[in-house]
C-alpha cells in the first residue's frame, strides 16, 4: 500500500475500470497525453487483481459492471488501499453527490464523459493528495521534533544518561509503585574516586573522557528495566525495580570491576584507572523519595571512608 509518496505526473498511476472498452481505452490514451501513467480493468474484480500488483493513486470507474460493480469496488478499495476514486455514471437520479462520497469516493462525473471535465477531476482529486501527503509529513516532522525535544530535556549532554531532572521524576513514580504494590526497588550511587585530583592533573578534558567510559559501563551492565542518571557532576545513580540488595550488588560491582579494567591515558605515557565508590540501598515500605537517596548517599560515604573503590550497602 503507498503511503504519502509525492505525487508528481512521473509517478501517479491512474486506473479506468469500465466493462465498455472504448470507453476505457478513450480516457486512457487522453490520461497518458496528460502525462500520467494508466491501466484499465474492465470490471471491479480485475481492477482488484490490478491493485495487488501495483497501487493506483486514483481509480476512475462506472458504477453498472457485471461481476462487480462500481460501489462494491469503492467500499474494497477503500477497506485496503490508498488511492481515491473517482465514479462515472449515467444514472445520476439514482445516486446524489452526498451517497457518492459517504461510500469513500472522492467525486463523480456524468457520463456521457467529458474527457476536459474528466481531467480536471483528475487533477483536482491528484492536489488533494498532495496536499494531505505534504500536511501527513509536516505533523510526523512536528512529533518527532518535539519527541526529540523531549529526549533532550531530560538527557544529560556529555553522558547521554538521563539527568537529575528526570531522576527525581522517575525515582518518584518507582517508588509509588513499589508502596503501593509492595515491589522490591534497589537504589545505587556510583562516586568517581578523586575526581578532582583526576581534572586537576589530566584536566577536564580527560575528567570528561572517564565520565562518558563509565556512563557505558552502566549502559552495559543494566537490564531493559533499569535506568541510569548523572546525578552530579562525577556521581551517577542507577535504579533497579524489581530488584533485591543481592542482585543489586552483582549489577554494581560489574560497574566497579569495569571502570577499574579500562585504562586511561589523558597524558602521553601515563596510563591511569579511576575507582568507584558506591553506595547500594533497598527500599523499605514506606520510606520517601528523600530518605531513600539520603540513605544511598550516606552508603556511598561510607565506601569511601572504608577505603574508596569498594561498595558498602
Amino acid at each position: 500500500m503507498k503511503k504519502n509518496n509525492k505525487i508528481t505526473s512521473d509517478n501517479t498511476h491512474i486506473l479506468v475500470v469500465d466493462d465498455d472498452k472504448s470507453i476505457r481505452e478513450v480516457i486512457q490514451e487522453a490520461i497518458i497525453l496528460f502525462g500520467y501513467n494508466c491501466s484499465t480493468a474492465e470490471d471491479g474484480i480485475e481492477a482488484l487483481k490490478a491493485l495487488e500488483q501495483k497501487n493506483a493513486d486514483v481509480v476512475i470507474t462506472d458504477i453498472l459492471m457485471p461481476n462487480m460493480d462500481g460501489i462494491e469496488l469503492t467500499k474494497a478499495i477503500k477497506e485496503k488501499y490508498d488511492s481515491d476514486i473517482i465514479i462515472m455514471t449515467g444514472f445520476v437520479k439514482n445516486y446524489t453527490y452526498e451517497d457518492i462520497i459517504e461510500i469513500g469516493a472522492s467525486d463523480f462525473t456524468q457520463k456521457p464523459v467529458s474527457i476536459k471535465e474528466l481531467l480536471i477531476r483528475v487533477k483536482r482529486v491528484l492536489n488533494e493528495r498532495a496536499l494531505i501527503a505534504e500536511r501527513i509529513c509536516a505533523e510526523e516532522a512536528l512529533r518527532e521534533s518535539e519527541k526529540r525535544y523531549q529526549e533532550l530535556s531530560i538527557t544529560d549532554g556529555l553522558t547521554n544518561l538521563y539527568n537529575l531532572r528526570h531522576f527525581y521524576d522517575r525515582l518518584e513514580s518507582e517508588i509509588e509503585r513499589t508502596n503501593r504494590y509492595n515491589h522490591l526497588l534497589t537504589l545505587l550511587l556510583l562516586d568517581v574516586d578523586d575526581f578532582k585530583l583526576f581534572n586537576d592533573k589530566f584536566g577536564h578534558l580527560g575528567g570528561d573522557t572517564v565520565l562518558v567510559e563509565l556512563a557505558n559501563i552502566i549502559r552495559k551492565s543494566m537490564r531493559q528495566t533499569d535506568s541510569a542518571f548523572r546525578y552530579g557532576g562525577d556521581e551517577f545513580v542507577v535504579i533497579l525495580p524489581e530488584t533485591e540488595v543481592k542482585q543489586g550488588l552483582v549489577v554494581a560491582e560489574r560497574i566497579r570491576a569495569g571502570i577499574n579494567n579500562v585504562p586511561f591515558t589523558p597524558v602521553k605515557g601515563r596510563t591511569v584507572h579511576a575507582t568507584l565508590s558506591i553506595g547500594l540501598t533497598q527500599h523499605t515500605p514506606g520510606e520517601d523519595l528523600k530518605d531513600f537517596i539520603k540513605r544511598t548517599d550516606k552508603a556511598m560515604y561510607r565506601a569511601k571512608e572504608r577505603g574508596k573503590n569498594q561498595i558498602f550497602m
